[in-house]
């Protein structure tokens, strides 16, 4: 599963892909991410790993009458940056276009 982290007032957030089969959609996910854990290695790339979902959305790519959907997980309360919105959701307005012209 792919991400991409992003900081924001020091606190950081993932953008994490996957294709949810149960669902034939490509699942675009926003998550809060936390620190990797020190393991004693001295040369890592990945410096956060996302956590749980709060927000994903899910782009069909099997069937074409299907529309793109949003799914709100949140037993608590997320306040989540502008900015870190606007990003999650233009990688997933990407991730729609990418399927319609797959569908093509």
């Amino acid at each position: 599963m792919p991400w991409d982290v992003r900081e924001h007032a020091g606190r950081h957030y993932a953008v994490a892909f996957h294709y949810a089969l149960h669902d034939d959609a490509w699942s675009v996910e926003l998550r809060e991410a936390a620190p990797v854990p020190a393991t004693g290695g001295t040369h890592a790339t990945v410096t956060h790993l996302p956590g749980a979902a709060f927000l994903t959305t899910l782009v069909p790519d099997e069937d074409p009458a299907a529309e793109p959907t949003v799914r709100v997980h949140s037993p608590e309360e997320h306040v989540v940056p502008y900015e870190i919105r606007r990003r999650c959701t233009e990688q997933a307005a990407d991730q729609v276009e990418h399927c319609r012209k797959a569908r093509r």
